[in-house]
């Protein structure tokens, strides 16, 4: 089985954003792959919520889900759209990042919304507080697929390890791990944590990514990390996108998990204490 990561540089208008995506996902397909993942917020990336108020969408109108939807039954592909920002009916206006999986005949298999908000300050310069515009999730989702069982993970939540041993101990044998990280974390950490992630559970992780300085048109522009990343359930690194948008597509084998836990069998392990 193939893997196409899809690497973007999102800007603030989903219109805009829909054309490059749709090119991406097409050109993993032409390489083969047999499910395409894209990276957090792939509809829009903004850091002004007046901005999002005025182009954001609710599930049922939102442009990105259709078209992507469409896209996957014409290819005959799974797609993991790595996340939505997404209105929602909540009292207090805030947003959903949800996540969805798509099937070959473009139906929603699972959705996911991120659960673990981006509350962090980085810097003197940079700081994030995801949860004053976004609500955060409460349910752990797993998938099963003719390609393997799927768990759904967004971007921070790759920090809270429990989440991804709940996956793995309930099935997961693929992670995904859709993200738009801070440059300065991302340096730092991202592949660290995808890494332990992969090796703590036996899991392959794949992570596509948002990258480089995203046009916005207004509020102050977000910059991301990149660095797209397919690891190993044994923790090898598969791929590493760089910095630059485009694709990258892996090869994803079953025996390989098996292997692994069969290697080092620490989720059957576990003990009290």
């Amino acid at each position: 089985m193939k893997a196409g990561l899809i690497q973007l540089n999102s800007g603030d208008d989903p219109t805009a954003n829909l054309p490059v995506t749709l090119d991406l996902i097409r050109q993993a397909a032409g390489k083969g792959a047999d499910i395409v993942l894209t990276p957090e917020v792939t509809n829009c990336v903004s850091a002004s919520r007046a901005h999002q108020i005025s182009v954001l969408q609710h599930q049922d109108d939102d442009i990105t889900l259709a078209a992507l939807r469409q896209e996957a039954g014409a290819l005959g592909i799974w797609l993991l759209i790595g996340s939505l920002a997404l209105k929602t009916d909540d009292p207090d206006g805030r947003f959903a990042n949800r996540s969805f999986l798509i099937d070959p005949s473009g139906g929603i298999a699972a959705w996911y919304d991120k659960i673990h908000m981006f509350d962090v300050t980085v810097s003197d310069t940079e700081s994030y507080r995801e949860s004053a515009g976004y609500r955060p999730g409460d349910r752990a989702v797993l998938c099963p697929t003719p390609l393997g069982r799927i768990g759904l993970t967004i971007c921070y939540d790759i920090r809270f390890p429990a989440l991804y041993r709940t996956l793995a101990q309930a099935g997961a044998e693929i992670l995904t791990v859709p993200s738009a990280f801070s440059p300065v974390t991302g340096a730092a950490h991202w592949q660290s944590l995808l890494r332990a992630r992969a090796i703590e559970t036996g899991c392959y992780v794949l992570a596509p990514a948002q990258t480089g300085i995203h046009a916005a048109s207004q509020g102050k522009s977000r910059e991301t990390h990149g660095h797209s990343l397919a690891v190993g359930p044994w923790g090898d690194l598969l791929a590493d996108a760089g910095t630059a948008p485009g694709v990258v597509v892996v090869d994803v084998a079953r025996d390989q998990v098996i292997e692994a836990r069969r290697r080092i069998p620490s989720l059957n392990a576990r003990r009290p204490y």
